[in-house]
């Protein structure tokens, strides 16, 4: 069982937060009462801060959608709340959709810890955001992420420390109180809570803090044990979220240089996955000796990556256009395949029925020279022949992958 799930139901030993699991509380005594230590040791104790942002409908999110989706999107929400750190807080553990920070000797100001508060709220739901208005797929992850939520939790108190394998980990009641307040009565799923000991010592009081964070006093009972806290409900509004490029959407005035149309033994977003999913280009990309791309990150307007093909580094970005009603638009745009001026690669992808689907293949090749002009008019023919043996390989691909492959989408 997770430790941190452990306390949502009610095991409140101190054994249950031990990171490592000891076979029996007798033999975790044992370790603290002699020298013989064999998986880790314990040090005095420190006042600390204990500090988790924690993600609001995980579970959900998981359960009822694609896990390879969800998985990079939960994991690139982590990877910003990490990057938010402003404030010097040392992560312990990644405790599945909430990350468990600490920090020892004096506690920050109340401006301080609302500060960093501010930050990872900021840059939470500034991501969910972008990942709203760039969305391609239209996997139930991709279009459900925007209901992600953020509550933080923080405490403070005299905690032990353990060394397991070179480090440090929080260890004690007040851990374990923490983690027990991550489980409240707080009608909401994006709030900050504080614990009240924490409250009392940065001068935090019931009441409004600014016009836009007013803190309400509350209280639960953990193993008949009565816990005050002071919470804020955050309205998402009042954040200042940071600005993002909108997203490329292009109007081509013009009929594509070619197109190649194919059809596919599976469904559309399953095609538009396999497509979008840059790991599996050198199946289905002749001369391919390259590929860069950020391999935590679901594929979206905006998503960079590079293909190097006959040492030539061709740097694309991921683009869109308007499509007929229902069909999938993919795009790619790079303006690194010279002498071509901007190459736009579209995949239009039409259902077909319940397991079935239509690609027309697009490639614009544009040049404002008229020496350049004449070049991708003579370029033109070989590119459509090497682009149809490209979508020959996708086919034999998409028809040789794993069933479940196929259906990650």
């Amino acid at each position: 069982m997770h430790p941190r799930r452990a306390h949502r139901h009610g095991m409140g030993s101190t054994t249950a937060l031990f990171p490592y699991t000891p076979e029996t509380s007798e033999q975790f005594a044992y370790a603290l009462s002699s020298n013989h230590q064999p998986r880790g040791t314990l040090n005095l104790m420190s006042q600390t801060l204990l500090f988790l942002p924690d993600i609001s409908g995980f579970t959900k999110f998981v359960q009822s959608t694609e896990l390879s989706h969800s998985q990079h999107i939960i994991a690139e929400l982590l990877e910003l709340l990490i990057k938010s750190n402003n404030m010097d807080l040392v992560l312990a553990e990644v405790e599945g959709d909430a990350l468990f920070f600490y920090k020892e000797g004096p506690l920050p100001t109340k401006e301080e810890l609302e500060a960093q508060i501010e930050a990872m709220m900021v840059a939470f739901y500034s991501q969910l955001r972008l990942l709203q208005k760039n969305r391609i797929c239209p996997c139930q992850a991709c279009i459900s992420a925007p209901e992600l939520d953020l509550k933080i939790i923080a405490h403070a108190g005299e905690v032990q420390f353990m060394t397991v394998q070179d480090k440090p980990k929080p260890f004690g009641p007040e851990v374990i109180q923490a983690h027990r307040l991550m489980k409240n009565s707080v009608d909401s799923d994006r709030y900050v809570l504080l614990s009240q000991a924490l409250a009392t010592q940065i001068g935090l009081q019931e009441g409004p803090q600014n016009q836009d964070r007013v803190f309400v006093s509350g209280r639960d009972s953990y193993d008949e044990v009565e816990v005050e806290y002071q919470y804020h409900v955050v309205r998402q509004e009042t954040l200042d979220l940071i600005p993002h490029a909108p997203p490329t959407r292009v109007d081509l005035d013009t009929a594509p240089t070619f197109s190649i149309k194919r059809s596919f033994p599976v469904t559309a977003p399953e095609l538009l996955e396999f497509i979008t999913d840059y790991s599996r280009r050198p199946q289905w990309t002749d001369g391919l000796q390259g590929l860069e791309y950020n391999k935590d990150e679901v594929t979206r307007l905006g998503t960079p990556h590079t293909c190097i093909i006959n040492d030539k580094h061709l740097n694309f970005t991921t683009v869109t256009k308007d499509g007929a009603p229902g069909q999938l638009v993919y795009g790619e745009l790079t303006s690194s395949a010279a002498p071509i001026d901007q190459l736009y690669l579209f995949y239009l992808i039409d259902s077909d029925g319940d397991s079935a689907c239509s690609l027309e293949f697009q490639a614009y090749m544009q040049g404002s020279a008229l020496w350049k002009k004449g070049l991708i008019f003579l370029m033109s023919s070989m590119f459509k022949k090497n682009m149809g043996q490209g979508l020959d390989l996708l086919l034999e691909a998409v028809q040789n992958a794993p069933s479940s492959d196929a259906s990650a989408s």
